[in-house]
């Protein structure tokens, strides 16, 4: 997997466009990946893409329900697997953690997932655009650089429609 694709936004508006241009595009079965540090600008992001699904109610970060499902253009399920790692690097994932969520029940492909931390499950998924996001000067907390990669064929496709949509 290649770094496909690097964006910076200057302020929460613009990283929530950033994902309301891709919300827009989206299909059933797509894949979002989520990583970054705490603050970092995931949560504006997950609001973005659910805005470009036509989701109406209000999104926020799942942390202590871990799932969260609206309704839109196309379902949508908001993932934040961060209280499910059982370790202080948030590298494992049990397996009991994720049938507890019914995480495979989710990839059937009817709906859109977007997960947050997601480097436990990265390996049981072959087509997903991973979004990392990081602070581009600590000094200067509103640019975020946003680097994406794609992995499979559906999800480079859909990085190609992404970025001819936001030039």
């Amino acid at each position: 997997m290649a770094q496909d694709w690097i964006v910076y936004t200057t302020s929460a508006a613009s990283t929530q466009q950033l994902g309301t241009m891709l919300g827009e595009l989206l299909q059933p079965g797509d894949i979002i990946l989520l990583s970054g540090d705490l603050g970092v600008g995931k949560t504006h992001f997950a609001q973005g893409v659910a805005a470009g699904l036509g989701v109406k109610e209000a999104v926020t970060s799942p942390t202590f329900t871990l799932v969260a499902e609206y309704d839109g253009r196309l379902p949508f399920v908001h993932m934040d697997l961060y209280r499910l790692y059982a370790d202080e690097h948030g590298q494992t994932l049990t397996a009991h953690a994720l049938e507890q969520i019914a995480f495979d029940d989710y990839l059937d492909g009817q709906q859109v997932v977007l997960i947050e931390w997601p480097r436990g499950v990265m390996a049981e998924l072959d087509n997903y655009l991973w979004v990392q996001f990081s602070y581009d000067a600590p000094e200067l907390q509103e640019t975020r650089c946003i680097a994406i990669q794609s992995e499979g064929i559906d999800a480079a496709l859909r990085l190609e429609e992404w970025k001819a949509a936001w030039a």
